[in-house]
């Protein structure tokens, strides 16, 4: 196998996708936006010419589509014509439960890469475990002991970022290509009530969760764009409704081992 491009090389997903296939002695190619170490190149979804140096003499990428766009479709076609073009056989999309092929802008994508790559897979991750730690604004809230969601006591198939990345390793090198969607979940659905009481009993930080309504949230999500703001209230709100409350068996099945539980993984990053 020839390089694999790992788009968004120093985030969440990208990072342990890049040190799996590492493990695995597959030579990886770094793009970010913010180039700091050695290996990383340069990638700017608004320079083309980051592209085509990104793409130079790789057969697979893994794909992440520019962050905060409602519509990235025009951004990342361009892109996926040209990986094609130059040699690219495999695409690994990292996509979301909370997004279907009917979803406003954002569920085109994943039918883009359906028909653009010769192999692909998309995957369909739950929210992340690790929303509960680092900068996500979740986090900011369990470090403040109160978390504020409109998701009322709808649950979520919490799913930790390592077994999202082992999914996408075996999907970027296994020697039969996946050709399908993966929705990968944690093992439990939790809500954030629930959550919120196991990291008070792991931490012994007390931790509580206040639900809101979506036009509380929209105003705390004032920082960001109007339209992405009223995207992010919207998942909020299928979460109210139970549309992520389900576990798959799709990570063992994949990887050969267990996803990891909620309680572990706070255990591990928070205690």
């Amino acid at each position: 196998m020839r390089e694999v491009l790992v788009i968004g090389a120093t985030g969440t997903t990208g990072s342990r996708v890049a040190a799996g296939l590492t493990e695995r002695g597959v030579p990886v190619r770094l793009a970010t936006r913010t180039p700091r170490a050695p290996g990383h190149i340069r990638f700017e979804w608004a320079d083309t010419n980051t592209h085509r140096l990104a793409l130079k003499g790789v057969d697979a990428v893994y794909l992440i589509a520019p962050i905060g766009v409602a519509d990235p479709v025009p951004v990342v076609e361009p892109l996926l014509h040209e990986a094609v073009e130059s040699g690219v056989r495999r695409v690994v999309l990292l996509s979301s439960s909370a997004v279907t092929d009917q979803t406003p802008g954002l569920g085109a994508l994943p039918r883009l890469v359906r028909t653009a790559s010769p192999e692909w897979t998309v995957l369909r991750p739950s929210w992340f475990m690790n929303n509960f730690t680092g900068d996500h604004p979740v986090a900011q809230g369990v470090r403040a002991g109160e978390i504020v969601t409109a998701t009322g006591s709808g649950r979520v198939g919490f799913v930790d970022a390592e077994d999202i990345a082992a999914v996408a390793v075996r999907a970027l090198t296994d020697e039969r290509p996946h050709n399908t969607d993966h929705l990968i979940t944690g093992p439990q659905a939790l809500n954030y009530t629930e959550a919120a009481a196991i990291i008070t009993d792991v931490t012994g930080q007390p931790v509580i969760h206040r639900a809101v309504d979506v036009p509380e949230l929209l105003e705390r999500l004032s920082a960001y764009p109007p339209e992405f703001a009223a995207i992010l209230a919207a998942l909020d709100a299928d979460i109210a409704a139970g549309a992520e409350d389900r576990v798959t068996d799709t990570v063992a099945r994949v990887t050969g081992r267990p996803a990891r539980e909620f309680r572990t993984f706070i255990r591990k990053e928070l205690r």
